[in-house]
């Protein structure tokens, strides 16, 4: 599911700019002081400063960068609508198990 929308982000224009780096590649170098399950809990972006972010912060940072999604990259750094979206980030990495096993169980029945 993440590699999908991943996926999107790297065909958007603007996207050319950026490096996307997949961290559950072993040979993928991981950012200092954050583990291989770390990496893989949350999404996570560098700035351009060198900091990381990650979760709804780290979706702002990356939708800034890309033309068509720096619209919503504004709206998302306003303070309630950043915690709104972070709450909704965290709901969802609970949940994320459960919506692959649907998305799995869902793609393999339509296949036979």
């Amino acid at each position: 599911m993440c590699r999908a929308e991943i996926g999107l982000y790297r065909v958007t224009p603007g996207a050319e700019a950026l490096a996307f780096v997949d961290l559950s590649e072993p040979s993928a170098t991981l950012p200092d002081g954050l583990s291989r399950d770390d990496a893989l809990a949350r999404f996570h972006v560098r700035k351009g400063d060198g900091r990381l972010v990650s979760g709804a912060a780290a979706f702002a940072e990356l939708w800034s960068h890309l033309p068509r999604w720096r619209g919503l990259a504004r709206i998302a750094r306003w303070p309630l609508v950043k915690t709104l979206l972070e709450l909704t980030y965290r709901a969802f990495l609970k949940l994320r198990p459960g919506i692959v096993w649907l998305f799995v169980r869902f793609t393999r029945r339509r296949a036979r």
